[in-house]
């Protein structure tokens, strides 16, 4: 127990912090204009149900990928703290999300924006995945292994319930409530980072001084 429970929190603040919802909103609004709620619930529900089964699947496989071609796990532990990082350092600048819809092309996205960009990259990304990966191979027992999964799924429910109060949770927030989130997160997720390089490069140097002796 003393074990799960630091392992389910870095899980669940990792993960909340990664698909965003809150800062999601002000994206998914727009995105969603002229729509009635029914629509908008729709979009939500597929949205958070395609994003919780993408992530579940690449972090079961996750492993499986890295022994066929090769990848070492703090080889990836690096690669997604570079990622982390710079999704970190967005949000600090409260910047959204790098996906960019034009006025002309959001009746193009419309009937498939569940799929992509809100499910991906924005609630489903690459640091979202490459945290899902990192984490699995960090649970040793299945106690924790099991954790991780229903964590993911708390935080997509999550998710769906402050996309469905969207409309009255940025009402609520206002444009500086939204900045002021948006780059806490992104702080969290910055420092999240830093432990991920280091946890990844480590054993990495001890090797490399180890063999020099």
């Amino acid at each position: 127990m003393e074990t799960i429970i630091p392992y389910a929190l870095l899980c669940f603040t990792s993960f909340f912090t990664l698909t965003n919802p809150l800062g999601t909103m002000p994206v998914f609004l727009t995105m969603t204009n002229g729509l009635n709620e029914d629509e908008r619930k729709h979009i939500i529900k597929r949205a958070t149900i395609v994003s919780f089964v993408i992530l579940i699947a690449f972090t079961l496989c996750g492993q499986f990928v890295f022994k066929f071609f090769g990848i070492s796990t703090n080889g990836f532990r690096i690669a997604a703290g570079f990622i982390i990082l710079k999704i970190g350092y967005d949000m600090l600048q409260a910047r959204y999300s790098s996906a960019k819809l034009k006025d002309d092309e959001i009746k193009a996205y419309v009937n498939d924006i569940s799929i992509t960009p809100l499910s991906i990259p924005m609630l489903c990304g690459p640091g979202a995945i490459a945290n899902g990966i990192i984490l699995m191979s960090d649970a040793t027992t299945w106690e924790l292994k099991v954790t991780l999964i229903a964590t993911i799924a708390i935080v997509y429910i999550l998710s769906y319930i402050i996309l469905r109060l969207s409309t009255r949770l940025v009402k609520l927030m206002g444009e500086t409530g939204n900045n002021v989130m948006m780059r806490l997160m992104g702080l969290i997720l910055m420092v999240i980072a830093v432990e991920c390089f280091v946890g990844g490069i480590k054993p990495i140097l001890i090797d490399i001084i180890q063999m020099s002796r």
